[in-house]
């Protein structure tokens, strides 16, 4: 597949940049720094043309600014422009926020959730409220675990759907390289399409 990746450049777009030329996809690398193609998702209608897949690994601002509004706009502006370009296939890299910790809660909402992150992760779950609605896009917003780092690429990993996934111990993580697998595992096969899911150990 050609497959367009925003964000390609930032710890888990790089990633999923490798994992999926490994797998013998051709793949061109947006980001606002200019490598590979400088750009952002506010240029998808354009650079998304003749692609058979997009990935957004974009992220909230993270310059002290308020996100919420900034990262919406991105959005829009990123269903809106593969929609244009005639594009289906669409994997938006989500945040772990918006996972549900008990039928009422949203891991954001519990006391332990790190302040520093507060206002990121609340910009990921409005984000994802854009593309229930969508029904013309075969859209996929994968969150990762609670902790997602740099690591080891094992193949391994479990896929939930609203609820946080956590270990034995109750750890919830993955490793960015085990999550770019799991991001290269939903575009070659589609299994869910039009839904959150989430992967972890």
């Amino acid at each position: 597949m050609k497959i367009l990746v925003f964000g390609a450049t930032g710890m888990i777009g790089q990633r999923i940049v490798a994992e999926l030329t490994r797998r013998g996809h051709e793949v061109t690398g947006v980001s606002r720094s200019g490598g590979p193609v400088k750009g952002d998702v506010h240029d998808a209608a354009t650079l998304a043309k003749g692609h058979d897949a997009v990935v957004s690994a974009i992220s909230p601002p993270r310059d002290g600014t308020e996100p919420e509004g900034p990262f919406l706009d991105a959005n829009r502006a990123l269903i809106e422009g593969v929609r244009e370009a005639g594009v289906r296939r669409l994997i938006v890299v989500g945040g772990a926020g918006g996972l549900k910790v008990a039928p009422d809660l949203d891991l954001v909402d519990t006391p332990e959730f790190p302040d520093i992150y507060k206002k990121e992760a609340l910009a990921q779950r409005s984000a994802l409220g854009l593309f229930f609605p969508v029904e013309d896009l075969d859209w996929t917003y994968i969150s990762p675990a609670a902790e997602v780092a740099p690591g080891e690429r094992t193949g391994v990993y479990r896929i939930g759907h609203d609820y946080l996934l956590a270990d034995a111990e109750g750890r919830s993580f993955i490793s960015a390289e085990d999550y770019a697998v799991a991001v290269a595992d939903e575009l070659d096969n589609g299994a869910h399409p039009r839904r959150r899911i989430t992967v972890a150990y």
